[in-house]
């Protein structure tokens, strides 16, 4: 039985991407940040999204919910067409969450608050389907002592896990990551990885745009290459890693790796 206030779930045709993108192009003003961007998503597959500042890979992802808007091409997620209404908007961005840079959390709601009200305002939960949900997720994410704190007191590994949590709590088929440890300490990093990781070990369809590699590795079902607004190369990590193909491709893999080798 649905929730109080939600539609009946879509069923994708067997084999139909969950995510596909055709044609995508975007810019902001004069400026190109996307160009003939054509991708496709199978459910459950795992996509790590790298490249150097300013190539696109925040700006595609942000487009997968309507975050932001494209000038031309198609976008459907989860069968429905987020380019053809303004309404299927809604519809979309309740199967898919996002995971931010910056943690976004609300300051003034204790943590538990920060992950029921989504659910409650989209979801149609009550306050009691909505907590034990909340609990659920912060259990996951394995910081339910929390709960009954303020973002602010809390580390930023942790803020970030509750981010997670937070976005899990409405049941989304589809996750979004940008950058999600960039904005964190070395020592918060693993326990971020670490969730996100468990994530995709249980089939979580994931998008994540993020400079570490060792993730990419071990996580990734495809690497993606940004570079100029453009999906440059994608393989899977064994090849990306391996064998890459394009100029540009190797130069990033061969500064990144070597900023990342630990000092002698």
């Amino acid at each position: 039985m649905n929730a109080p206030g939600t539609a009946a779930p879509h069923v994708l045709p067997q084999g139909e991407p969950i995510i596909r993108m055709t044609g995508v192009e975007k810019w902001y003003g004069k400026f190109k940040v996307l160009s003939d961007i054509n991708l496709s998503v199978q459910p459950g597959e795992r996509i790590v999204v790298c490249g150097p500042s300013g190539s696109g890979k925040s700006t595609l992802i942000r487009c997968i919910n309507r975050l932001e808007t494209v000038q031309k091409g198609r976008i459907v997620v989860d069968g429905i067409d987020l380019t053809a209404a303004r309404r299927n908007v809604d519809a979309v961005r309740r199967e898919v969450g996002m995971v931010f840079q910056q943690f976004n959390l609300f300051p003034h709601l204790t943590i538990l608050q920060n992950c029921t009200l989504a659910p409650m305002r989209s979801r149609g939960l009550s306050q009691q389907e909505a907590e034990e949900i909340a609990m659920k997720y912060l259990t996951r994410v394995r910081i339910p002592e929390q709960a009954g704190k303020y973002p602010s007191q809390l580390s930023g590994g942790q803020q970030q896990r509750v981010a997670i949590a937070r976005a899990l709590c409405m049941t989304p088929k589809i996750m979004l990551f940008d950058e999600p440890t960039s904005a964190l300490d070395p020592e918060m990093v693993k326990e971020v990885l670490d969730t996100m990781i468990s994530l995709a070990e249980e089939g979580m369809t994931m998008l994540c745009v993020t400079h570490e590699m060792g993730f990419a590795r071990s996580v990734a079902d495809r690497v993606m290459f940004m570079a100029d607004g453009r999906i440059v190369e994608e393989a899977p990590p064994r090849e990306f890693f391996g064998n890459p193909r394009h100029e540009k491709t190797r130069n990033f893999l061969g500064q990144i790796l070597s900023s990342h080798q630990p000092a002698a």
